[in-house]
């Protein structure tokens, strides 16, 4: 469980830097970091210093901080690169969970096999400029997406 005062500050510091709000005190902070470390998976490993985490708990982590800030948007850059598959699944199952929260989420991702699974509209880009654009299906079995 968390402890209060030996956690690794990741988590507690970006709290205090809420988005649309004010500084939360001591104890609401506390509370608020429990939540965002429980459905980030990591109240196990909340007092472990971040450089001991491996790769999917440290983007877990990554995940937890941007969700301390309280966001309405959430941007998720390349969270997928490097994981396993296995760790892909569970880092969805995450992510499936924020869509619960009433979060919007863009979602850049090179793993498209793990982006569909959670995403209701997907924009595919190629050298800079929009190729396709709507639900998932479809902008897969679009033409011009297949030969980019």
């Amino acid at each position: 469980m968390l402890c209060e005062n030996s956690c690794d500050p990741n988590v507690p510091v970006a709290g205090q830097f809420r988005a649309y709000g004010a500084r939360l005190p001591r104890k609401d902070l506390y509370k608020r970091c429990v939540e965002v470390l429980e459905l980030c998976g990591l109240v196990d490993l909340a007092n472990r210093r971040a450089e001991s985490l491996g790769l999917l708990h440290r983007k877990r982590l990554e995940l937890a901080r941007s969700l301390a800030t309280n966001p309405r948007v959430l941007l998720l850059d390349e969270i997928g690169a490097g994981l396993t598959d296995a760790e892909a699944a569970e880092l969805v199952g995450t992510i499936k969970q924020l869509r619960q929260l009433r979060i919007s989420l863009v979602w850049i991702e090179h793993i498209v096999h793990v982006l569909v699974q959670v995403v209701n509209r997907l924009v595919c880009m190629d050298a800079g400029r929009v190729i396709a654009d709507g639900e998932p299906e479809a902008v897969l079995r679009d033409a011009v997406v297949v030969d980019a």
